[in-house]
């Protein structure tokens, strides 16, 4: 008689914190993640677990705080998903001090879980020339800076650079972050997706637009399959806060239809 198959073990429940829970990529990987049977903890504006403004101090204070209450002080993975596509301060606040403020206020409570995992939502936007000023005021960690550089933007009539300012500075913060003694030392790994023009309800706007969308499809060109939907994005958060990813830190990995490599080429080997 042949061998009876081995039955596929069924991975154990975790539980995650997602912010941006309520929309888009956020609203889409919690419900990947529900569907695998895995207690997600959601974190918006409004409409989820947790209501927290990340672009202010308190709403990131907030954040930390009821997910310590609801979670007993201990979680398993976190997805910073929450993040702006506006060409105003705010985005400077959300994209990248909210992020960070997420995951440093976050970071004991996955020590305090099993097989702790992070990643956090960058862009292919990243890539693009950005102003250093806002990047730098960031990554030097003085919020009133960056956002005062953002505004000088807006006055110049360049606000269209603070976002991928705000993207690229945060990628960066990833790659210094991800190999420290606080995560990667802890055995936490901690990684980016980046992903390409993803149809959310924060961009459908500006893709209805021709002109705006044909703009937007010049600087971020997909070949592979043209626009991605949140649907395609959540599978790749899942594996990287999975414990199958043991070695995987540090990463931006960009998920844009190939958009980078028709950006960048071969050079940045």
């Amino acid at each position: 008689m042949p061998t009876p198959a081995k039955p596929t073990p069924v991975p154990a429940p975790r539980t995650y914190l997602v912010t941006g829970a309520a929309s888009g990529i956020g609203k889409a990987t919690v419900a990947h993640l529900r569907a695998h049977g895995h207690t997600v903890i959601g974190a918006d504006l409004q409409g989820t677990d947790i209501t927290a403004d990340l672009a202010t101090p308190d709403g990131r204070k907030q954040l930390v705080d009821h997910a310590r209450e609801l979670t007993g002080g201990r979680l398993d993975a976190v997805i910073a998903s929450a993040g702006l596509a506006q060409f105003v301060p705010r985005t400077v606040h959300v994209n990248y001090f909210g992020v960070v403020a997420t995951l440093e206020g976050l970071r004991p409570l996955l020590a305090a879980g099993t097989n702790p995992r992070a990643v956090l939502l960058s862009s292919v936007a990243s890539i693009h020339p950005a102003d250093q000023t806002i990047v730098d005021a960031a990554l030097a960690g003085d919020e009133e800076a960056a956002v005062t550089a953002a505004q000088a933007a807006v006055d110049r009539g360049e606000g269209y650079a603070i976002y991928g300012a705000s993207k690229q500075a945060i990628a960066r913060w990833l790659r210094r972050t991800a190999i420290s003694d606080d995560w990667a030392a802890t055995g936490i790994p901690l990684n980016a997706v980046a992903p390409g023009t993803t149809v959310t309800p924060m961009t459908e706007p500006m893709l209805a637009d021709a002109e705006v969308r044909k703009a937007v499809d010049a600087g971020i060109p997909m070949p592979l399959r043209g626009h991605a939907r949140p649907e395609q994005v959540a599978p790749l958060l899942a594996w990287l806060t999975s414990p199958e990813n043991t070695h995987v830190t540090g990463q931006v990995i960009f998920l844009d239809g190939g958009a980078d490599a028709v950006l960048r080429g071969d050079n940045v080997w």
